[in-house]
């Protein structure tokens, strides 16, 4: 602007000299004044600007806040050689740890790594493993990907990748996502072993999308009531949502279960596509609001399929964001029954902001309401993520997860659903109906071959042992039924053993069922998949079933649940 300033007031001079100063004038005034004029134009700029700076107050690095003067002057002045790039990568975190828990930076190469998994897939070679007595196991080639496409089988044992050994006690799980993924259209070469085969079989497989499930069961519970189970909400959630929801209507599902536990989020539009389904028009699934982020109301538009089929929905402590906003819209317009424990609390709003280097921010600008105006997301102090990430371990050891008499409600702000009945904010989405977490059969025993992975390792062992004759098995079913009559858990027991965990008889009896009901689900897994998997793993699941005698007494009702007649 002083430049803009002093330019005008030259120009104005130009004009006065030229009506006062004629070329019959002095001839002197008229050769030197113009050059005048030029310097004057030229110290006027150079103060003007000299101003700006001491104005400022910004020194030698004129313009730029301390950070950048910071990473300037470390740059220039230094003892030594620093990379400023890495420092700006390590500042950028420690910048964000002091805002609230959920703004968030990723780094390029974790940015690639995760690959595009909420929108249905990732790049890599398309197989499930375990990692075998050292070796990386072939434990099924993805249907459509492009490890079945050159013939990888189930069994075969990876030796080499791209000529080099790939086994020993070093070889971990990380290790082998690492090396099997990569961008789209590279390739990999494998050295297999195989069962019958005196020869290593080498395999050039090239990278693609292999696609990655978000609903991963859906099946019936009985002739009537039908199960969906969604993991995570993407960009191809709600294309299998329905499609589960036509399966099920086609064998005759006239009710719903939509589980969500453990399903920590995803896309915001998912979630209310998905929503939609069961609300009727004009019913307000969520709005979002923040400082300079202006309301914006998300309505049902009528165009669900399943506006009156009743509906529980199952949530628990790992059920978060986009799950929160599902079960809040469902529970606050009265159109179905929340059923198993409080949620985790997570209402903040993240705009990705992406670098030209593949890196992203991830900044918080606003808050999800549900319909009844209620904040989903739990208490926080900027600058204290501790105290945050050590919520989930307090509820734990108040026995929030055991009993629902340990959840507090004094001081936390009351709102009312579309129908009267009260609901409370701030604290993530309480169920309406309270089911514990199940312990029948976890202990000691259990948890330790449980996290050494050796429930799924010995079913492959197993399955391996008997593929012959489980690959006769044309259902699932039957195949069960086979099952049951195996000794499993015995011979489990001596599997375990041999690794290191030693035989206790009473503890393992005591957790017999349980070890029986995995191992079957494991088994049918490695042969008919997660249709097979889930209708065993979770037929004594207590939330599940809580949630079935609610639909059979037609409890699921907005008419009963205004009443309060599912209590």
């Amino acid at each position: 602007m002083e430049d803009e300033k002093e330019i005008r007031k030259a120009q104005d001079t130009i004009k006065d000299v030229h009506k006062e100063n004629k070329p019959s004038g002095n001839k002197k005034i008229y050769i030197w004044l113009p050059l005048c004029i030029a310097v004057s134009i030229a110290v006027g700029i150079f103060i003007g600007n000299a101003f700006s700076i001491f104005n400022n107050t910004r020194g030698w690095f004129g313009g730029k806040n301390k950070l950048d003067v910071i990473f300037d002057y470390v740059s220039k002045a230094y003892v030594d050689t620093v990379n400023i790039d890495d420092m700006v990568e390590e500042a950028i975190p420690a910048v964000l740890m002091g805002l609230d828990p959920h703004s968030d930076y990723i780094p390029a190469k974790t940015m690639e790594q995760r690959g595009n998994e909420l929108d249905g897939h990732f790049s890599g070679i398309g197989v499930e493993f375990l990692i075998l007595n050292d070796t990386l196991t072939i434990v099924n080639a993805v249907p459509g990907g492009p490890s079945e496409a050159v013939g990888i089988q189930a069994g075969d044992r990876v030796v080499y990748v791209n000529d080099t050994l790939f086994s020993g006690k070093k070889l971990n799980e990380n290790k082998v996502f690492s090396t099997l993924k990569g961008p789209k259209g590279t390739k990999i070469k494998l050295n297999v072993r195989r069962n019958g085969q005196k020869e290593l079989i080498p395999f050039v497989i090239t990278r693609a999308d292999v696609p990655v499930k978000s609903v991963d069961a859906s099946y019936m519970l009985d002739d009537k009531n039908g199960y969906i189970k969604v993991s995570k909400f993407g960009g191809n959630t709600f294309n299998e949502f329905i499609a589960a929801i036509a399966k099920l209507k086609s064998q005759g599902c006239t009710s719903f279960i939509v589980d969500l536990q453990q399903n920590s989020g995803g896309y915001l539009e998912a979630a209310l596509m998905m929503t939609n389904e069961f609300l009727s028009n004009g019913d307000l699934i969520v709005y979002t609001e923040g400082r300079t982020y202006p309301r914006e109301n998300y309505f049902a538009d009528n165009t669900g399929t399943c506006k009156t089929n009743q509906l529980v929905v199952l949530v628990d402590e790992g059920s978060a964001s986009s799950s929160e906003i599902f079960a809040g819209a469902i529970q606050d317009n009265d159109r179905g029954l929340i059923v198993g424990r409080r949620s985790f609390g997570k209402g903040l709003v993240q705009a990705p902001y992406r670098f030209k280097d593949g890196s992203e921010l991830r900044l918080t600008i606003a808050r999800y309401y549900t319909a009844s105006g209620r904040c989903i997301q739990k208490a926080y102090q900027r600058g204290n993520r501790d105290d945050y990430n050590l919520d989930l371990y307090n509820r734990y050891s108040r026995g929030e997860f055991d009993n629902k008499d340990s959840i507090k409600l004094d001081n936390l702000p009351l709102f009312h659903t579309l129908g009267g009945r009260p609901v409370y904010a701030n604290d993530g989405i309480l169920s309406d109906i309270f089911v514990p977490r199940d312990t029948a059969g976890v202990n000691s025993y259990y948890i330790r071959v449980a996290n050494k992975g050796l429930l799924r390792e010995y079913a492959y062992v197993f399955t391996e042992d008997n593929r012959a004759r489980l690959n006769s098995f044309k259902t699932w079913q039957e195949m069960a039924k086979y099952l049951s009559n195996q000794p499993l858990v015995d011979n489990f027991a001596e599997y375990a053993y041999s690794k290191g965990i030693r035989r206790q008889p009473y503890l393992i009896e005591e957790a017999r069922k349980l070890l029986k009901n995995q191992l079957e689900a494991f088994v049918v897994r490695n042969f008919f998949g997660d249709d097979g998997f889930y209708p065993l793993f979770q037929r004594d699941d207590k939330t599940i079933a809580e949630g079935l005698k609610l639909l059979k007494a037609n409890k699921a009702t907005t008419e009963n649940i205004r009443k309060g007649a599912y209590k």
